[in-house]
């Protein structure tokens, strides 16, 4: 197990800190699916995700694709505002510059904790809102609302045999090609979110033993054309870290969705499948699916 590094001698983030962070997290019991060992361990090359302890508190701070350093919320008993704060001080005692502090993915609780006249900014970002379902509509897509995705799926079962296995070492490379193609079809190579993206795909993949995630993946003529992966982020919710499938078989991204949750994630109440990041096409799937709740983000500044 790696040395613990005492704030304000931040570490970069490494497989070696899973045994002493996790349980951290776990006791935490977060509501944001940024807030896992496995999310920051897997995008830590996109974000170069580094961390320390100030007191009970992990602190974790992350580089922005403008190159300057920004906080998340810190993790630990409540309350939080006096970690947060110092982690804000710190961050523009660094940068030179107060209105670059900033900390993102901020829950409502450590919002609420922010006194109106502490000189720190506190708002919504939209873009960052998780989607949050109830398991069993997932599974069930019962009722009215839900016709056009069982339809979709009905269409699928006629016209394809699948398999469903749950997803294990023997399948890395399957994955590993299907993400590579999906990754082609994207021009992940025009975009760093992309690519990072398929860094964050590959790091969850070859890991997934050691990160003790959770998958399930889609059979096609013995051929994966479809995989997840996920891990508990509470008591009662499930996370959804990763989902992919060949877009040339249409219905297969609400086959793995469903196929996933029935199978892995049943004895949830709720899943996360995270945020939308304001991508139209990707707010309206994640809206046809109807979540039960948003999980609402702020972002903590310090005021100019």
């Amino acid at each position: 197990m790696s040395s613990i590094p005492l704030f304000p001698a931040f570490k970069p983030l490494e497989l070696g800190d899973l045994a002493l962070l996790r349980p951290r997290f776990t006791a935490f019991q977060p509501r944001t699916s940024e807030l896992t060992f496995t999310n920051l361990f897997i995008w830590r090359g996109h974000y170069d995700f580094s961390w320390c302890i100030e007191q009970d508190h992990v602190l974790v701070t992350a580089r922005g694709a403008d190159g300057v350093r920004f906080g998340f919320p810190p993790i630990g008993p409540e309350p939080r505002v006096v970690a947060a704060s110092r982690l804000l001080h710190w961050l523009a005692k660094q940068s030179g510059n107060d209105s670059a502090a900033v900390i993102e993915r901020a829950d409502r609780v450590l919002a609420e904790q922010i006194p109106v006249a502490a000189g720190l900014a506190v708002e919504p970002i939209r873009d960052h809102f998780d989607y949050v379902y109830r398991v069993r509509d997932l599974i069930d897509l019962a009722g009215r609302k839900y016709h056009s995705k069982r339809n979709h799926l009905n269409k699928f079962r006629r016209e394809h045999r699948f398999r469903y296995q749950p997803l294990a070492a023997g399948h890395l490379d399957q994955c590993l090609a299907l993400a590579d193609n999906w990754c082609r079809w994207r021009r992940c190579d025009e975009d760093l979110s992309l690519a990072g993206e398929w860094d964050a795909v590959r790091e969850a993949l070859t890991h997934f033993d050691a990160l003790g995630l959770e998958g399930g993946a889609i059979f096609l003529e013995d051929r994966l054309q479809a995989f997840a992966v996920g891990e508990w982020l509470n008591p009662d919710t499930a996370v959804i870290h990763v989902e992919k499938a060949n877009p040339e078989f249409p219905g297969l991204y609400p086959l793995i969705n469903q196929q996933f949750c029935e199978h892995s994630w049943a004895s949830a109440e709720f899943v996360n499948r995270e945020q939308d990041l304001g991508e139209p096409g990707l707010r309206q799937a994640k809206e046809s699916y109807f979540p039960d709740h948003l999980v609402e983000k702020f972002r903590i500044r310090v005021e100019d």
